[in-house]
This record gives structure tokens, C-alpha cells and sequence, in this order.
């Protein structure tokens, strides 16, 4: 049976959910307050219902709901469509603090709405296939993981680099620790907007003596988006600025002779992997779980992103000059 699902927001990244629903043929609305947004979108996409304002009558009409506006417009819209008891998936972050997360979570679980949070990454194939690989045992235990996510802009004003860049890093690491860090701190440095950190390096303790570091930055020369799992029988490295992409398995231990630990470097492995577009596996699963427990990216999976973005944010002090 089709579903109509209902876009609110159609900015730079609502424009992605619109296009990807239409494909999926389960476009049913599109809710912005800019008319010649809402112009445009009404010669692209001519069956799409066209509103300017999210209310009531409308929450009624259709099967689920994308909030895909400002992160400071999501607790107010995603109160609105958990009240009118419709499913729905709000882009990251799920709210700008923890407290309104946590108010949505017990809002959807008391109205028993599904609520999942839009990070994407976690349904990219390369990631799916790093977890089926450490699943199989193929890297062994994990003991140390590390993500670079680095470019020249886009400069914010509203928030720091660690909250515009480091929410999806932080899911992948929950994602493959399975478990929260028992420990976060991160250092970094306001250049160009006091209080505002342009660069930040976040390192995450795990029980076991496991480890994680983010580092994140938007005065950068190139762009980077590197992530590096370390096992005990071997590693593996996603690239994922580069053009094609490349997952590769890094047959590479530690060997101890005579109680002395020894680089023991073996073949460098290219692991194919499905070539799926992410945002079409996040919307396909929405669509699929509309009625059925969220299991991946639920909202409290965006509540526990929440926490950790918050407890890292509050090591993160302008310098002084």
C-alpha cells in the first residue's frame, strides 16, 4: 500500500528527502513557510501537496512525517505530529538540548508514535559492511576507533563545529561500541567567532580499555571524512571525501616476541560493499517501520547522541585572548 508521507522543511537537505520520497513514490506534502520555495517545488514536483504552516488538519492527512527544518524549529514541530499521533523522523539533532530530546522521547513512547532521528550515516552501505565484517570476527575485538571530519566552511553561527559535525561520528560509535562512552572530553579552539569552536578534538572512553577520538573542523584545507576501526587481528579504513569511496581491511596486528609487542603488517584488502544511496535506506526502513519498533536511530538513540554532544560541548570554553 502507497504511503504519503509529509516533508517539513525544504531547505538544502529537506530538498534531499523530497527527492528521495518522490522516488520511492511515497511523496505526499511539503510544508516551508518561503513561497518561492514551495513555487518551485510545486513545477517539480506537481502532485505534491503544498502548505505553509504544519497544523492539525494537516498532521491527519498523511501516514508519517520528515522534520528536515532548523534544529531550533524541531521540538515545537516534532510536539506537534507526536500529539497528532503520527510517525515521524526528525533530521539531526533531535533537539538542541538534552532536556526537550528527552520530553519527545516519553512524549512518543506515552502516545506510542514511532520516532526515529536522521542518522543517515548509520544506513550507509560502507558502515553496514564495516559491522557485518566485525560481527564475523574478521578484525577481531574492537580496541580503538577514530573519525576525521574536516573542510573549508560552512561557517555557523548558531552552533559550534562539534554539534554541526560530530552528531553522526558520535551514533557510529555508539553504532559499533554498542554501549555508551563512560567517560568524554574535548578540547578545542574558537578562532573566527568567540564561543563558537571552529576546531575540536573529542576523545571517548569504553569499559574494557577501549577508546575513541572525533576530530572535527571547518578551517581546513582540504576536505576529510575518515573513519579507522582498530581490532585485534586487523583494521579497517572508509574514505569517504575521496571520489570512489574505498573500505579497505588492513591485515595488521600486534605480534609479541620474547614479551616485547611487535608490528606484525600484512596484505592491504579493498572489501566491496552495495552501492546504495543512504538517505533512500533511512527513508525506505522509516517508511518500512512506520507502525514497527525503530530499532536503528530510534529517539532514544537521538537522546543518548544529545547527551554526549552536551557533556563534550561543556569542556568546550572560549580562549581567552
Amino acid at each position: 500500500m502507497k504511503k504519503n508521507i509529509c516533508v517539513v522543511g525544504a531547505g538544502k537537505w529537506g530538498k534531499n528527502h523530497i527527492k528521495t520520497l518522490f522516488d520511492l513514490n511515497a511523496l505526499g506534502a511539503v510544508v516551508d513557510k518561503n513561497k518561492d520555495t514551495l513555487n518551485l517545488i510545486s513545477k517539480k514536483f506537481p502532485d505534491c501537496e503544498l502548505y505553509s504552516t504544519l497544523d492539525d488538519n494537516i498532521i491527519k492527512k498523511y501516514d508519517g512525517f520528515v522534520i528536515a527544518t532548523e534544529p531550533a524549529f524541531h521540538f515545537e514541530l516534532a510536539k506537534k505530529v507526536i500529539l497528532g499521533s503520527k510517525p515521524l523522523l526528525v533530521e539531526k539533532p533531535l533537539t538542541l538540548n538534552y532536556e526537550s530530546s528527552k520530553t519527545l522521547c516519553e512524549m512518543s513512547n506515552e502516545m506510542n508514535v514511532n520516532l526515529m532521528v536522521g542518522h543517515v550515516l548509520l544506513f550507509h552501505p560502507a558502515f553496514k559492511k564495516m559491522k557485518d565484517l566485525l560481527i564475523n570476527g574478521e578484525i577481531g575485538e574492537i580496541q580503538y576507533i577514530y573519525s576525521n571530519r574536516l573542510n573549508m566552511g560552512k561557517f555557523r553561527n548558531n552552533e559550534n563545529v562539534f554539534w554541526s559535525f560530530a552528531p553522526h561520528d558520535i551514533a557510529l560509535l555508539n553504532y559499533f561500541f554498542e554501549c555508551s562512552p563512560s567517560d568524554v572530553n574535548s578540547n578545542g579552539i574558537d578562532i573566527l567567532q568567540k564561543g563558537i569552536h571552529d576546531t575540536s578534538i573529542t576523545t571517548f572512553d569504553y569499559n574494557g580499555k577501549k577508546m575513541a577520538h572525533i576530530f572535527v573542523s571547518w578551517l581546513h584545507p582540504f576536505k576529510e571524512h575518515r573513519f579507522v576501526i582498530i581490532g585485534s587481528k586487523g583494521m579497517l579504513h572508509f574514505e569517504d571525501s575521496l571520489n570512489n569511496r574505498p573500505l579497505l581491511f588492513y591485515n595488521n596486528k600486534a605480534e609479541f616476541i620474547n614479551k616485547v609487542p611487535n608490528p606484525l603488517k600484512g596484505e592491504v584488502r579493498k572489501i566491496d560493499y552495495d552501492n546504495e544511496q543512504p538517505l533512500e535506506n533511512e527513508l525506505k526502513y522509516f517508511i518500512s517501520n512506520l507502525d514497527k519498533k525503530i530499532e536503528i536511530s530510534s529517539g532514544e538513540d537521538g537522546l543518548e547522541v544529545i547527551k554526549i554532544l552536551e557533556k563534550a560541548s561543556a569542556n568546550l570554553t572560549p580562549r581567552l585572548s
